[in-house]
Order: C-alpha cells, then sequence, then structure tokens
C-alpha cells in the first residue's frame, strides 16, 4: 500500500513530478500501485536547475511537519457485528508526540509516517482523513514487501548493525550490502517526500526529519524546495569514521544529511564522528563560532546542534498517579521487600547490543565472589521484544534464558530466584511500577544512541506522596536512587551521578553492582537529586524547543539569499549565494574587453590556474601559451601572483617574457622578464626563522605526511598529505606556538587550507594590486578593465583593493571582474566553478587578443 506519490511504475522509475494541491491543506485521494527506482536517481528535471523564486511573506514559525519513520500513533480495527472500525490513540512510548512539549498554542504540529498496523487498501483514505482531521497525522502506507525491503532488511539488517560499530565480516554478522534493498530504502524515502510535499507551505513550514530510517529524504525535500527549512536529528550512534567508511554509499548518505540545515546528535562523540567522516570523505571542515560548530557546504552553513532528548515528564508523573500503579507498587513491595529481598532492575529490548546477556554473567559473578547477597538481592530483567529480525536475535534470546536458567539453578532455592526474566510486553504503567521499587538499575547495552530507560527510573523513584506512604519512607522530601550505566549509551555524559561500567568487563560490572548494593543511604540521596535535577529540566520538551529554536536561527537568512540547486541523483545539492554574488559569463567579459583599451589582469596560480590536487604543480605549455598571447597584447598588463618563491616562479615562466610576477604574496615583484626584483615593504630581518625552523620541525616530526617549505622571507608548514584530523589539530597547536614564540618578531602567523604560514608584516597581494593599479594610473593608462580571479584567503586582498579603486586609479566607468574560484562566500562579486573554467575563461580573452594582432 502506498500514498498517492506516483500513478505509475512508470512516472516512479522516470522521475517525473506529479502535481499536488494543497487547497484546503487536505490530503489527496490514495493511490495504490508501488514500485521500486530502478537507480538511484532523484531528479524530476534537468537538475542544473535556476535560483529558486520562492518568496516568504513571513519568518513566523507557525507550523512544524515532524516526519519519522512511525507516527506517535497506535491504531486498532474493531468489529461490531458485520461492521469493522478503526479506532486510534496517541502512542505514549512514542518521543515524537511533541506537541504538548513544545508549548506553544500558536505552533501547529502535523505528523507523517507509517502505522505499526497494515491498513487494507481500500480504507486508507478514510484512514488518512481522520488521522488527519482529529490527531494532525498523515500516515503513509507501504506495501509489505517494500517495507520488508526498507525496513526489516536495510535498516536494520545493514545501516542499524553498521552504525552499531557491526561489520558485516561474515554474512552471519549484519547483512552485507544489496543494491536492491538500497534503492528500496531510497523509494520509501521518495514516498516520504512526496507525502510531505502534499501538506508543506515551503515558505513557512519547518520540516523536522528522524533517525537513520530517512537519511536521504532531505536531499529529495531540497530538490523540490531549495529554500526549505530542514532539520534532522539522528537519534542512533553515529559511527567513527574507520566504521562509517566501509559502507558503499557513504558519501551519499552525508550528502544527503548535508542538505539539511541543522544536524542533531545525541552526544559531541556523534558529532565529531561525522564531523571527521565530512572531513576525510568529502574534504569539508567546519569551525566552531561563539558556541555553534558549523560545515561550509556550498555557500550554506550547516549547523550541527549536540543535546541529549529527554522523556515526558509530565506522562510519567501522570502514570505514577494512576490507581493501578499504586496497585502494582503494592504487590512488587510484598513480593520482594517484604521477603527481605533488594530488586536489581534492568529494561531492554531483547536484541544484540543491549548487553542483557552480559548483565546476566556480571549477576551471576556477583553472587559467586559475595554469597551474602544470595537470597537476598534479585536481578529482574524486563526484556521488551526485539524490533527487528535474524538469526542473531534468535541466538541472543537463547542465550539470554539459558543463561537466566543456569543461574537460577546454581543458586536458586525454593520460593527464590536470583534472576527473574520477564519476556511478555509490560503495560506502561507496570514498568514505572518497577522503577518504583527497584533499588539499583543496570543499562549495560555495548552499544545504545540514547537509552532513556535510567531518565524513566530517576522519575519513577521521585515518586509522589500516594506512594510514599505505600512504600513507607515518610514525608521527607529526600529520594534515593542508584544507576549503574555502561559507557557506551548516549545518556552517559549526562549522568555524572551513575557508576559507569564497561560492559564488557563483567568483573567490574560485578563490583559496581556491589557498590550500588552497598552504597551509604546518604549518597544515593546525593546522587538522585543531582539527577533528578537535569532530567526534570531538560525533558522531550526543552529538547524540541531548543532543537527548534537553532532551526529557525539556522534558517533565518533564507529568504534573502539566491539559491541554485546542482548536481545529479543523490549527489544533488544546493547553493545558496548573496544575490550580487553571480557566475561569471564568458560573452560578457569578452565583450568588457573588446570595448576596452587600458586592462589590468591578476591571476593566483595554486589553485586558480593550476588544480590543489595536481602532483605536478609546473604550468603546462598550453597554460605558458595563454599567458604569452596575453601578455604580447599592448593594451594588456598581467600580472601573476603566487605564494610561491621567486626562484620557481622564474624557472616555471622563464618563457613569458612580458609577464608581470609577485612572489611570496607580493613581497617580491618584477613588472617583466628581465626586469630587476624589487620589494613592496621595506627588506626585513629574517633572524625568526631562528626560531621558527624548531617549531615547525619538531611538528614534522610528530605529523607523518607534513613538510616544511623554506621561503626566502617566509616559512610555510604543509599538512595536505597528513591525516587531514591531526593535522588539523596539530595546525591549531602550531599556530598558537608559533604566535606565543614569535610574538615580539616582526611577522605574522596565519593559518589556510592544510598549512600555517610566517612571512613578514605588512605583506599581501593587496599590495600587489595596488602597486599594479597605481603604476598604470602614473602612465596615464588608468585602466577601464580589471579582471582578479584567486581561490582562497590570500586572494581577497586583491579583491577588496580593486573593489574599493573605483574612484582611483581605476577609471570611474571601469569593468571590474573580481572572481573566485567556487560559490563560497567572498569579497569577490563573481565566481566560476573550476581551474578548467577559469582556462576557458583565459584562453577566450587571449584569442580576442591573437585576433586583434592579426588584424
Amino acid at each position: 500500500m502506498v500514498s498517492r506519490s506516483y500513478s505509475n511504475l512508470v512516472e516512479l522509475a522516470s522521475g517525473e513530478t506529479p502535481s499536488f494541491g494543497l487547497i484546503n491543506r487536505r490530503i489527496p485521494r490514495i493511490m495504490t500501485v508501488a514500485g521500486l527506482i530502478s537507480d538511484v536517481n532523484v531528479d524530476d528535471d534537468q537538475v542544473e536547475s535556476v535560483a529558486s523564486d520562492l518568496s516568504s511573506s513571513s519568518v513566523h514559525r507557525d507550523r512544524i511537519i515532524i516526519v519519522a519513520n512511525q507516527l506517535p500513533i497506535k491504531a486498532q480495527k474493531n468489529q461490531d457485528g458485520n461492521r469493522s472500525f478503526w479506532s486510534f490513540d496517541w502512542d505514549e512510548d512514542s518521543l515524537l508526540q511533541l506537541k504538548d512539549g513544545i508549548g506553544d498554542e500558536d505552533i501547529e504540529v502535523i505528523y507523517v509516517g507509517c502505522l505499526k498496523e497494515d491498513v487494507p487498501l481500500n480504507e486508507q483514505d478514510e484512514v488518512s482523513m481522520i488521522l488527519l482531521e482529529n490527531y494532525k497525522c498523515v500516515p503513509t502506507f507501504l506495501p509489505p514487501e517494500m517495507f520488508t525491503k526498507y525496513y526489516h532488511s536495510f535498516c536494520k539488517q545493514q545501516l542499524w548493525p553498521l552504525f552499531h560499530y557491526m561489520l558485516p565480516l561474515s554474512p552471519g554478522l549484519g547483512g552485507r550490502f544489496n543494491r536492491s534493498l538500497w534503492q528500496a530504502y531510497v523509494s520509501v524515502n521518495k514516498i516520504f517526500a512526496d507525502r510531505i510535499m502534499e501538506v508543506i507551505n515551503p515558505e513557512d513550514d519547518y520540516v523536522w526529519i528522524h533517525d537513520y530510517h530517512l537519511m536521504v529524504l532531505p536531499t529529495f525535500l531540497r530538490k523540490r524546495f531549495n529554500r526549505v527549512k530542514l532539520g534532522f536529528f539522528l537519534h542512533s550512534p553515529f559511527p567513527s569514521s574507520e566504521i562509517y567508511k566501509t559502507l558503499p554509499i557513504r558519501e551519499e548518505l552525508l550528502r544527503a544529511l548535508l542538505n539539511s540545515d541543522l544536524i542533531g546528535f545525541h552526544t559531541f562523540d556523534y558529532a565529531r564522528h561525522f564531523l571527521s567522516c565530512c572531513s576525510r570523505m568529502l574534504g569539508l571542515t567546519y569551525e566552531s563560532k561563539r558556541g555553534y560548530i558549523g560545515i561550509e557546504y556550498y555557500g550554506r552553513t550547516v549547523n550541527i546542534k549536540i543535546l541529549p532528548v529527554g522523556i515526558h515528564m509530565g506522562q510519567i508523573q501522570s502514570v505514577l498517579r494512576l490507581r493501578e500503579t499504586e496497585e502494582k507498587v503494592c504487590e512488587l513491595i510484598q513480593q520482594f521487600s517484604d521477603q527481605g529481598r533488594t530488586m536489581l532492575l534492568g529494561v531492554d529490548d531483547m536484541d544484540i547490543f543491549k548487553g542483557i546477556s552480559l548483565k546476566l554473567l556480571a549477576m551471576e559473578q556477583l553472587l559467586v565472589q559475595h554469597p551474602e547477597y544470595r537470597g537476598k538481592v534479585v536481578l529482574v530483567q524486563i526484556a521488551n521484544p526485539a524490533r527487528g529480525r535474524g538469526k542473531d536475535v534468535k541466538e541472543m534470546q537463547d542465550e539470554t534464558i539459558a543463561t537466566a536458567k543456569r543461574i537460577n539453578e546454581t543458586f536458586g532455592r525454593p520460593g527464590y530466584d536470583p534472576v527473574i526474566l520477564i519476556e511478555k510486553p509490560l503495560k506502561f504503567y507496570e514498568r514505572v511500577a518497577y522503577y518504583v521499587v527497584a533499588e539499583c538499575c543496570l543499562v549495560t547495552a555495548v552499544r545504545d544512541g540514547m537509552n532513556l530507560i535510567p531518565y524513566e527510573y530517576i522519575v519513577g523513584r521521585q515518586g509522589n506522596e500516594t506512594l510514599d506512604k505505600v512504600l513507607k519512607i515518610g514525608s521527607s522530601p529526600k529520594k534515593k536512587s542508584t544507576l549503574v550505566v555502561s559507557e557506551f549509551i548516549g545518556c552517559s555524559p549526562s549522568l555524572s551521578g551513575a557508576i559507569r561500567v564497561n560492559p564488557w568487563n563483567i568483573d567490574a560490572v560485578a563490583d559496581a553492582m556491589d557498590s550500588a548494593l552497598g552504597m551509604a543511604d546518604s549518597e544515593k540521596e546525593l546522587r538522585h537529586e543531582k539527577h533528578y535535577r537535569y532530567v526534570s529540566t531538560h525533558d522531550v520538551g526543552y529538547w524540541a524547543r531548543s532543537f527548534l529554536q537553532d532551526l529557525e536561527r539556522a534558517c533565518f537568512d533564507h529568504v534573502r539569499r539566491r539559491w541554485w540547486g546542482i548536481g545529479f541523483g543523490l549527489s544533488f545539492k544546493v547553493v545558496a549565494l548573496d544575490p550580487n554574488f553571480r557566475k561569471l559569463s564568458m560573452d560578457h567579459i569578452v565583450s568588457a574587453y573588446k570595448r576596452t583599451t587600458n586592462r589590468a589582469i591578476l591571476l593566483d596560480y595554486d589553485g586558480t590556474l593550476m588544480p590543489q590536487v595536481s602532483i605536478d604543480k609546473s604550468p603546462i605549455a598550453k597554460s605558458i601559451e595563454i599567458l604569452n598571447s596575453l601578455c604580447k597584447d599592448k593594451n594588456n598588463m598581467v600580472f601573476l601572483v603566487s605564494a610561491r618563491s621567486r626562484k620557481t616562479l622564474s624557472e616555471w615562466f622563464s618563457p613569458c617574457e612580458n609577464l608581470g610576477i609577485a612572489a611570496e604574496h607580493g613581497y617580491f615583484l618584477r613588472m617583466k622578464r628581465d626586469d630587476e626584483w624589487e620589494t613592496c615593504v621595506p627588506a626585513t630581518d629574517c633572524s625568526w626563522k631562528q626560531i621558527a625552523v624548531p617549531v615547525m620541525k619538531l611538528y614534522t616530526e610528530t605529523t607523518d605526511g607534513s613538510t616544511i617549505e623554506d621561503k626566502e622571507t617566509a616559512l610555510v608548514w604543509c599538512y595536505e598529505d597528513a591525516d587531514p584530523d591531526f593535522g588539523s589539530c596539530q595546525a591549531k597547536e602550531l599556530l598558537d606556538h608559533l604566535e606565543s614564540v614569535l610574538a615580539n618578531e616582526p611577522v605574522t602567523v596565519k593559518s589556510g587550507q592544510n598549512y600555517v604560514e610566517v612571512k613578514p608584516q605588512g605583506v599581501s597581494k593587496g599590495l600587489v594590486a595596488k602597486r599594479l593599479l597605481s603604476s598604470m594610473e602614473e602612465k596615464g593608462m588608468s585602466p577601464d578593465f580589471v579582471l582578479c580571479i584567486g581561490d582562497d584567503r590570500s586572494d581577497e586582498d586583491m579583491f577588496e583593493v580593486i573593489t574599493s579603486s573605483m574612484n582611483g586609479p581605476i577609471a570611474p566607468k571601469a569593468e571590474v571582474f573580481a572572481c573566485t574560484v567556487c560559490r563560497k562566500p567572498s569579497k569577490a562579486k563573481y565566481y566560476l566553478d573550476d581551474t578548467a573554467e577559469i582556462v576557458r575563461l583565459i584562453q577566450g580573452l587571449a584569442c580576442v587578443s591573437d585576433k586583434k594582432s592579426l588584424c
């Protein structure tokens, strides 16, 4: 069963876009034909799209569309005689029931997702309308076969194990990558996108996507609406780059996530791993500004949010007040406390990463090492049904049952079992009752995204006045609780009062259980107070409000910027630029070049005329030929401005007789090949090198792949061949170190893309631009055409000089072209995509000069 995303399989496979109406924000009738995308091409048309013309009438956040694999809804089909009907209610276990948590009546919350129950084809229309009108929910219907491939196969057998650090080293260890399952995953994400299209107002609505089931959805939405306000939160761990890079579709997922405006993670570790993957696999850098981490991605800043999710405080507190809860607490007290037994509690899903068997082994070790606990301590393990399927889940379940049975046979006695394994699903109030009675909660997962069981336990132990009377603890405001938690779960960093353990170390877990049992009441009270203060103030409402506030901030300037969509398939991305920043047109510049007579041309070399990735950096014969053609034109003054040494540049460009060269960022300068070298600033003493060289050598020895380039007036430490994370870390340390030891020297220490440079103060490429323009003015040749092209920070000085010289020495009506490489924030007003386009542009100008010389 599938929503009306496409009317037939051909339409789905071809990527043609159907039209959707937004009349009264109603859901269109639901069609029933499903299919798989034959390839992962997500384009609806030729993707090299023009800038989006969406205009927003208001930046007020009036509606949020929350998208997840499952709706926060429980559905049940009832039978009344011959008539059947559906009944629905909110799912109390779902985190995504956020309307009450957000706490703003002016905000409308729409939910998009699947139902857990299978809805027959002929009932989908009715169910959709009921859910939309009564619950603001938009169900996405998927055929069983597609859902199995997407969820049970790709999500649960491939993504989920990998994100939990399980590599498919053999067919039995997680699922090997399967292209057809990946196509099913992409297909479902596209169906979700189409479902959102049916209700979204792209000018005003915010879309918040949840978890790894929908990781490519941001690309589909960004493709349809370049300016869509889009947030994504990952509820699972994000693995280290060494694990993640084994995924065949690693770059597709990263680029899809980067089509979001804000990406959220539970912990810094997860965010750090994501940033490292972006750096190592996509070559992207990130920086922190005023407390916010951002990745620069094609002119957009993709913000990173680190905030663990909380629990529904009000929900648990309301359950604590139920009569059923009180009765269950009384039953448990009679079963344990009145028998002189202390309850240790574990609540986990029956899956391979929850560490249930390790917990049971630790309990066994505790009873072996401490015989005094036999008959007095009971571990109650609530094992919720597994969400996934597979041989590994069955094996783990069998091992858990066998281990519990062995422990009970070894240490049990009539009326006493040290391990009570509860495999049947419990109602929420029953689970809360166990929280209330348990003296200690054990969470020994070997890997888990967040795990909110400790938070629920803390609130359960806080209780209320009625339960205090049942527990016979009096009216004291001080409550107590004890937690033993794994180091490998997302909530561990926020629970500083918990006993943290390595779940793989059975002896350490057993010792932690012993410490928890023997802990003084006063210490238990202090730890509980600290935990409850955090949990009660960082609930799910706080988490949602904080995320949406940052999402609004991240999307604040969407309206004023120009947007382009570029790329094909899942490589699609958008470029967001200042309205005045545009691509340099060949026709435009050639026209200006033809009608002008005094031209100044300034060109950077590395990254501009020569790609950064080239191993051989020397110019090719074609580049020399183009430069000579430009230089032969008597109306041109052509300058090559580079950070390289004058010796290197002299050798490389010796065939260019009339080419001006500025070496070492403009410290050395000559107007023609046969002229003497001049300096733009007074000669400097380079004795500072005696201080800087030993420091750089130290970092070179400790950073494999780094090198030192010793120029006449500058020193450069390069780390482009080093590990990107370690190189960047070392560069920051080196920058601080050099600034400290050279504080009293007349030099400047700067960092750039994969380098740290020390050079004399006052030297910049901007000085070269000033020198050239002033020289032309002195000769009575005020330039009426200025072209300046560069690719990095050092070239921004040239851009600033030429754009601020319109009133002199540049002619008042001069044609000025400051051009950078790639679309990115810059002082230049134009851009070209790469060095190949730059070479074609320069070649076009050279052809004009060659034709003119033949006339």
